[in-house]
């Protein structure tokens, strides 16, 4: 049976993307001072105005426009923004519910967990193959005067037998000077950006079709052609539509909040399920309730690729995983800032983080 799955990046430019940054660098900021933060801590843009809001209990001090300022600056504005901030402690009724002797979960709600053996990162072809095409323009971009950081890409795969055939189509759309011509554009994009990175997949390039800039024009970008928020891209964050999602994102939460460290955890068992071979697919799918300190229910599917009974399989999860938030916190060290970093470019699939580690 053949198929064609689609998935797409963002660069940091993007305001949804500049957005969630900003976000897990305030978190980050409160856990360098505080590692029990309760942090919910929000933002949104558009134009020159940058709004700041959310829940922080918190010991820490936080300067949150120096932050702000600070990564706008980075990512390549030059005007100065208005910042607007409207933040409160937590609810003490979510509190109570979840500091207790042990650590609860703070909120209801579902997560997924994805991992499949088609690629070395235990990820889909498509987002890790978008991923790649957004981190090398991020390190090309900063090298000229003609390209901003607002870029996006789409990398659409044929799946032959649930395996990658060939990639069909790339297409990238960058944001630029007015200096440059589109033919300039289509020619520096494809041999700085493209081939680069399609090289490690040559035995699957075969009639692709490489689409760049189909707008034609893109000097108007980030805030000031778009608006942001935090939280609207988490399939980019996650499988890239392959693996389902429960909804909730990630960036701004701290560890408490099961949409984040649950989603993580999730991810680490799919990943040792594949890893340890067990199944060539799988995905998880454990929900959780409000100040409950274990999950309600949890369901593993390998889409018939296991290679031993599933019985079995969650035997394996039940001996050598916790899902409990006390342990989730402890096993993956989640206390520490290192969310700045989990921003842009995914979440999983990236062995710098805890949660990919293979037991």
């Amino acid at each position: 049976m053949i198929r064609v799955l689609t998935s797409e990046s963002v660069n940091i430019g993007h305001p949804d993307k500049t957005c969630d940054v900003i976000a897990d660098a305030i978190l980050d900021e409160a856990l360098r001072q505080d590692d029990q933060s309760q942090m919910a801590v929000e933002c949104s843009i558009k134009n020159d105005k940058l709004f700041i809001y959310g829940e922080a209990t918190t010991k820490a001090k936080i300067n949150y426009n120096k932050i702000a300022r600070q990564i706008l600056k980075e990512i390549g504005y030059t005007n100065k923004f208005k910042i607007i901030k409207e933040i409160s402690i937590q609810s003490p009724d979510i509190y109570q519910a979840v500091v207790k002797n042990e650590l609860c979960a703070n909120d209801q709600g579902m997560i997924y967990g994805y991992a499949t053996n088609e690629t070395r990162e235990y990820m889909p072809l498509p987002i890790i193959l978008a991923h790649k095409l957004m981190k090398q323009y991020e390190i090309y971009r900063r090298t000229t005067n003609y390209f901003y950081a607002d870029a996006k890409c789409q990398v659409s795969v044929e799946y032959l037998n649930d395996k990658p055939n060939k990639i069909n189509t790339i297409l990238l759309s960058a944001s630029h000077s007015k200096s440059i011509t589109y033919k300039d554009i289509e020619t520096k994009l494809r041999i700085n950006v493209i081939l680069p990175v399609i090289r490690e997949y040559n035995r699957l390039i075969e009639n692709t079709e490489y689409i760049i800039n189909p707008s034609g024009m893109f000097t108007i970008w980030g805030s000031f052609g778009d608006s942001g928020c935090v939280g609207r891209k988490i399939v980019v964050d996650t499988y890239g539509g392959v693996g389902r999602v429960g909804g909730g994102c990630f960036s701004s939460k701290n560890a408490t909040k099961v949409d984040r460290a649950g989603a993580y955890y999730a991810r680490y068992v799919a990943k040792n399920i594949v890893a340890n071979n067990f199944a060539d697919r799988c995905e998880i799918q454990v929900s959780y309730g409000i100040g409950m300190s274990k999950p309600i229910s949890m369901d593993i599917n390998t889409f018939n690729t296991e290679k031993v009974p599933l019985e079995k399989i969650y035997k394996y999860v039940e001996k050598k995983f916790d899902f409990s938030p006390n342990n989730i916190i402890k096993e993956l060290d989640l206390l520490r800032p290192q969310y700045k970093q989990t921003a842009c470019y995914g979440h999983f699939g990236r062995n710098e983080f805890s949660w990919e580690k293979i037991k």
